[in-house]
């Protein structure tokens, strides 16, 4: 049974360290603020039993000393706001004696004295706390209460919320310069390429925050190193290999017209064309060697239509972007190429659809042949992958081709996509931003 807290609490650290804090820090808050209000409050209820003892024994004798038939008129001088005496009979009232504050009663026992019996009820209307009494004459006295809760400062909310506003903005600060150096390395991870890897992220923060920096750039600094040594690696093999597929070229020159001086030079080729792929998916991985500058991309877009009507190659362009772009063009041309040569290959055609909108550049390249079933899209865009159930076995390739285009479109900060179209066929499409910098005026 899987935890309701995670739809409770905030996805992010910062939003659940945020809220853990504003919990912790206002119930604290709120529990102290409470503690004083009880203090408080308890030791305004005896002072107040002490004061209304020591009043009520002052009125008890000054009522003692007059004349009886004086006593009512000095009723009304002896009340108070939150007591109030009454002579003679009064109806009996439900007795409630756990109901009184055993302060008062206990204040008004020692300062009466045992010459008086106090006896305690409930008033018929009200309900509230009475007591009763008989002066030394016998007349029946009865004291009303009328208990009064502790009073609220009017500044007291407004100071509440103004504590309750410092602790948010105290977390809100406290918690967002321990995260910001996690968000500076997830967003450094994130954008993590060759040409970015020699960048390093500032190794500041909590002990522990700069501590993954550290790991993190060095990390980055073994990418970079293992990238630099298979391109190393590539080239020397590409280099080693040239010597002997050369002399090899050559032998089989020399040999007399026959089957298998064809297949000789058939395998050769093949070889040729996996050593300079392999060299083109290395290089790939460096495209940031090439300065970026900006151009029209309509303008090279139809270049490329061009060279391939030219070559004879069934390719037509659709839409234009009117707009220019600042990148890398040969890199760009060289995907554009690939996703071409691609759909050549496995359909004998290809359109390529150029559109622009919601602030990115598409450019598309659609066929009409097999296609690529759903569940082998992404790999195909993984080097040497190759679909030969799906694709003709004849013309399998060396698996690199869409390897080379995904590469160098992460290099250029686009994103590259492959679907099956309605119909038969298959949709690749690149997406690059538009550009941050001004168009030139022309």
């Amino acid at each position: 049974m899987t935890s309701r807290w995670p739809r409770v609490l905030p996805r992010s650290l910062f939003g659940r360290l945020m809220l853990i804090l504003l919990c912790g820090l206002a119930a604290a808050q709120l529990l102290t603020f409470g503690l004083l209000w009880y203090e408080r409050t308890r030791a305004s209820q005896s002072m107040m039993a002490a004061y209304l003892a020591r009043d009520v024994a002052s009125s008890i004798a000054i009522l003692e000393r007059v004349p009886p038939q004086e006593r009512a008129s000095w009723l009304q001088r002896l009340d108070r706001r939150n007591y109030r005496y009454r002579l003679g009979a009064v109806p009996g009232g439900k007795e409630q004696a756990g109901e009184l504050d055993p302060t008062i009663a206990a204040s008004l026992a020692a300062v009466l004295g045992p010459a008086y019996r106090i006896g305690i009820d409930a008033s018929p209307g009200d309900g509230r706390p009475r007591l009763r009494l008989q002066l030394h004459d016998g007349t029946p006295l009865a004291i009303e209460l009328n208990p009064a809760s502790m009073p609220l400062a009017e500044w007291l909310p407004a100071l509440l919320a103004a504590q309750l506003a410092l602790i948010v903005l105290s977390c809100l600060l406290a918690v967002r310069i321990a995260t910001r150096p996690l968000a500076q390395l997830a967003q450094a991870a994130e954008a993590i390429s060759p040409e970015s890897a020699a960048q390093p992220v500032a190794e500041h923060g909590p002990a522990e925050v700069a501590k993954a920096a550290r790991s993190f750039n060095a990390m980055q600094a073994r990418i970079a190193q293992h990238l630099q040594e298979r391109t190393r690696i590539l080239a020397a093999i590409s280099h080693d290999l040239q010597t002997p597929v050369t002399r090899m070229r050559l032998r089989t020159e020399l040999m007399e017209e026959s089957a298998e001086r064809s297949k000789w030079q058939a395998d050769l080729d093949a070889m040729q064309s996996l050593i300079q792929e392999g060299i083109a998916y290395a290089r790939s991985a460096h495209a940031a060697t090439e300065q970026p500058m900006q151009v029209d991309i309509d303008a090279l877009l139809h270049a490329l239509a061009s060279d391939y009507q030219d070559a004879g190659q069934a390719v037509e362009l659709h839409g234009a972007a009117h707009r220019k772009l600042t990148t890398r063009p040969q890199a760009l041309r060289r995907i554009v190429s690939n996703l071409v040569d691609n759909a050549l290959k496995f359909a004998g055609s290809a359109d390529i659809e150029v559109t622009a909108a919601d602030g990115r550049i598409s450019i598309a390249v659609l066929d009409r042949g097999p296609g690529i079933p759903e569940h082998e899209q992404a790999a195909v865009l993984q080097p040497f992958y190759r679909l030969e159930s799906s694709r003709n076995p004849e013309t399998g390739g060396s698996g690199l081709g869409l390897a080379i285009a995904q590469q160098l479109s992460a290099a250029l900060g686009g994103e590259l996509t492959i679907a099956n179209r309605k119909g038969g066929g298959l949709r690749a499409s690149l997406d690059l931003p538009l550009p941050a910098l001004p168009e030139k005026q022309a």
